[in-house]
């Protein structure tokens, strides 16, 4: 008996059931809006991670800079060597000039063209070519 009576009560509406089903609608809405902005959310998040890697990779200072930097780095860098190894043949030559007479000499007698008492230079890159003819028309 007591049974029924329980069974009764939930199947019979409570005078103050209205307003509980009135309560459930904004409830349900507050739901259905929090499921909403979560999904939103997540789009937001995977867009602003999509807008990062791009930045990573393309911006101002991203991976394809970074990849010319390093190349141009390998070029300054071989330029650099060149010059070092320029300049290290450079201060030898200084140093025979300085210190080999042999070297002054030579020196002398193929930059300024000075020959010693006697001797007669010849010039051989300075011949005049013979004139051409103008090409047939």
């Amino acid at each position: 008996m007591q049974e029924a009576s329980i069974t009764e009560e939930m199947s019979v509406p409570a005078p103050g059931a209205a307003a509980a089903g009135a309560a459930n609608v904004p409830r349900r809405a507050v739901n259905w809006v929090r499921r909403g902005w979560r999904s939103a959310g997540t789009i937001v998040a995977v867009l602003l991670a999509l807008l990062l890697g791009w930045h990573v990779v393309n911006g101002r200072h991203g991976l394809s800079v970074w990849e010319q930097k390093r190349v141009e780095d390998k070029q300054l860098q071989k330029e650099i060597d060149e010059l070092q190894q320029e300049n290290a043949r450079l201060r030898v030559r200084v140093e025979k000039l300085k210190s080999d007479p042999d070297a002054i000499e030579r020196e002398a007698r193929e930059k300024l063209r000075y020959a010693r008492q006697g001797e007669v230079i010849v010039d051989l890159s300075s011949e005049q070519k013979p004139p051409q003819s103008p090409p047939a028309k």
